[in-house]
């Protein structure tokens, strides 16, 4: 029986899936994963870090112990562009060969918004919100405002979660220093529905929940551009002391070194088996990829690894000459949190739920990260 050698591109959520499901399915397959490092940055855990409920070593997982186990080889390297229709990939440690491909490198914010070097984007990794953690502690007062954006060309390229995150988290940390009339909060948003994917009453609840805590709304305005101490948009201006705001995401640069085929917002376009349309045994899981289904279909770590298991399943059919059958459900599950406090958000293509804040969902959100993280240590 042939052995096949099947590469995976990056060391996030959904390039950690894809390798345990193949191993799952296939104890024989040559592995390879490319990144620049060997590393698991748990991205959901940074909302912790201005309150210090979390610090860096905390959610960072190094996967040598992980990649032992999985008996992955691993190129430490960034991948530059592709050849041979996929079968070889480009790197600055050389060229990696394939079988197959599972391309899992993640999305790329949208930077063009003019003074965006004033605003602090959260998502961008752990080092952003220590950012916000120290500008937190050496702020006396002022105005906080934190918003959102997303792709005009690409509805679910959007990671608006963990901004409602950390508006009511920095909210909750204030009250807790007995900081809170010292400061403004504004939340602000292109839209008149902020959340709308996560569904009419999340939407609802979430403003409801900001009039409750006396948090200032701009909403349905467009985003005209950043100072160093104000957000100008279509519909006005209001002063800013710090900005965290995270913009739309589109593909990878490298990307534009490939022949595969994209969206109108610059993802790989794929189908519902996760195969980037019109390429042979390449396959694209989580951020990477535009898929067919509901425009709320959400970024997150649950929809990629959903997708990893479909991908990882129809690669090794794949290969062994089987038609590639396997799709994803699609559903969106949060808890939306405000460290001691969380309400979870659940919706899919036939109901909506919305469980009211609670203490106990704070505990699960912190169970499930533990949980989660003990997969790769």
């Amino acid at each position: 029986m042939k052995v096949h050698h099947i590469c995976v591109i990056g060391s996030g959520f959904g390039a950690l899936s894809s390798v345990r499901e193949i191993r799952q399915r296939d104890a024989q397959a040559e592995i390879t994963l490319i990144s620049p490092r060997a590393e698991l940055h748990y991205l959901p855990g940074i909302i912790w870090i201005p309150s210090g409920l979390r610090k860096r070593e905390q959610l960072v997982v190094p996967l040598a112990n992980f990649f032992k186990r999985m008996r992955v080889h691993l190129v430490v390297g960034e991948v530059t562009g592709l050849r041979d229709g996929g079968r070889s990939v480009e790197t600055t440690a050389g060229v990696v060969h394939n079988d197959a491909l599972v391309i899992a490198s993640g999305g790329r914010f949208i930077k063009k918004l003019p003074g965006i070097e004033h605003a602090i984007t959260p998502c961008e990794g752990i080092a952003a919100a220590e950012k916000i953690r120290d500008r937190l502690k050496a702020m006396k007062g002022g105005t906080i405002a934190i918003g959102f954006a997303g792709n005009p060309n690409e509805p679910s390229a959007v990671r608006g979660g963990p901004m409602f995150e950390f508006l009511f988290g920095i909210d909750e940390q204030l009250k807790r220093e007995g900081r809170r009339d010292k400061f403004e909060l504004v939340f602000f948003n292109p839209s008149k529905e902020p959340g709308n994917r996560l569904g009419p009453q999340a939407v609802k609840y979430l403003l409801d929940e900001m009039a409750r805590r006396g948090i200032r709304t701009h909403l349905g305005d467009k985003m005209v551009c950043f100072e160093a101490n104000k957000v100008v948009t279509e519909g006005g201006e209001f002063a800013a002391d710090l900005i965290l705001f995270m913009p739309g995401m589109t593909g990878n640069l490298w990307f534009d070194q490939t022949d595969l085929a994209r969206s109108p917002g610059g993802l790989l376009k794929a189908d519902a088996q996760c195969r980037v349309v019109g390429a042979q045994r390449v396959y694209v899981v989580g951020d990477s990829g535009s898929f067919p289904g509901p425009d709320w279909m959400p970024k997150q770590a649950h929809m990629a690894d959903l997708q990893a298991t479909a991908a990882a399943i129809n690669v090794l059919d794949d290969l062994n000459g089987r038609t590639p059958h396997a799709s994803f459900k699609v559903e969106l599950i949060c808890i939306i949190d405000a460290i001691d406090h969380g309400t979870v958000v659940f919706r899919n293509e036939k109901r909506q739920i919305i469980l009211p804040s609670s203490r106990l969902f704070h505990w699960v959100k912190r169970g499930f990260e533990k949980a989660y993280l003990r997969k790769y240590q």
